[in-house]
């Protein structure tokens, strides 16, 4: 405890400087955490969350007694997550490259001012957009090619839907990192590959791809954190929260959505997030330990 004072004081203006973004990150991050011991109590909002009773693991025994819904929505929040992370890292990886081998620098840069804009449209914006596509009568889709599929009927339909979506509104934002990276490249090794008599392949192959490679397993290290989290505005607003999709929509986030907004069980609904953030926090310590063991330098601590 010394020792740790000593060198406290001995970088007081350092530790001064830091304080402001700590006590942010205290009151925003950590504080509100105390909640969490609402999934452990018969939550009565008249009590308040420390005077209302201990239920002790009823909540949880609850939702796991509810196997449909819990089985339902632990498979398809882990299913989009494997199909997003998947689907996503490749087309962000592909996109970064493409642009960055781009002969017209100008155009690339136009390009790139295009794709990231579906980013900052909101859910909310984007569910008529999708309804205007998918809409039983008029919408563009069945207009078109002079069908009749009521899409929001079919839950089926739905996964590759929401991939699309999600590919369209996140793929041009999510390039932008790997560009960064490929920006940092010693052009070195890209004029030695020419000497060497390599043609563009072999180069992006042998040098682009193995210098994106730390950079890929951070990012999927970060993502599996939230491995059990979902875009609560993609499962919740773009499918217009139809019943009759749950099968293939419903997520764990848009499942507490659905409970705070039809129940007043808080307990019940703390559960359920209180389950899905120990899941990813285990899960990433988990691949966190394999990537160290596999190349340390990847690893995230």
């Amino acid at each position: 405890m010394k020792s740790f004072l000593k060198n406290t004081w001995k970088h007081r203006a350092h530790v001064i400087m830091a304080m402001p973004a700590f006590l942010v990150l205290f009151f925003i991050m950590y504080v509100p955490m105390t909640g969490l011991i609402i999934a452990f109590k018969d939550y009565k909002p008249m009590l308040g969350i420390f005077g209302s009773n201990w239920a002790g693991f009823d909540n949880f025994k609850f939702l796991i007694a509810s196997k449909n819904i819990f089985k339902t929505m632990t498979v398809n929040t882990l299913m989009y997550y494997f199909i997003f992370t998947s689907i996503g890292t490749l087309l962000n990886v592909t996109l970064a490259i493409a642009i960055d081998q781009f002969i017209f620098k100008k155009c690339a840069k136009v390009m790139q001012t295009i794709m990231i804009i579906p980013v900052f449209i909101s859910y909310a914006a984007v569910q008529f957009i999708v309804y205007g596509f998918l809409a039983s009568e008029q919408g563009l889709i069945n207009v078109t090619f002079g069908t009749t599929t009521k899409f929001y009927s079919e839950a089926a339909l739905w996964p590759v839907i929401l991939t699309i979506v999600k590919i369209w509104k996140d793929t041009g934002y999510g390039s932008v990192l790997y560009m960064s990276v490929l920006a940092g490249i010693d052009t070195e090794l890209y004029e030695a590959a020419d000497i060497d008599g390599a043609n563009k392949w072999q180069k992006i192959l042998h040098i682009t791809i193995p210098s994106l490679v730390p950079m890929i397993t951070v990012m999927l290290l970060l993502s599996v954190g939230s491995i059990m989290k979902s875009d609560t505005g993609l499962f919740y607003q773009v499918t217009r929260n139809g019943g009759g999709l749950y099968p293939t929509t419903q997520v764990i986030d848009s499942y507490v959505l659905n409970q705070i907004v039809k129940s007043s069980d808080f307990g019940r609904v703390g559960a359920a997030s209180f389950f899905q953030s120990v899941i990813g926090l285990l899960l990433m310590l988990i691949a966190n330990g394999l990537v160290r063991k596999i190349e340390p330098d990847d690893a995230l601590f």
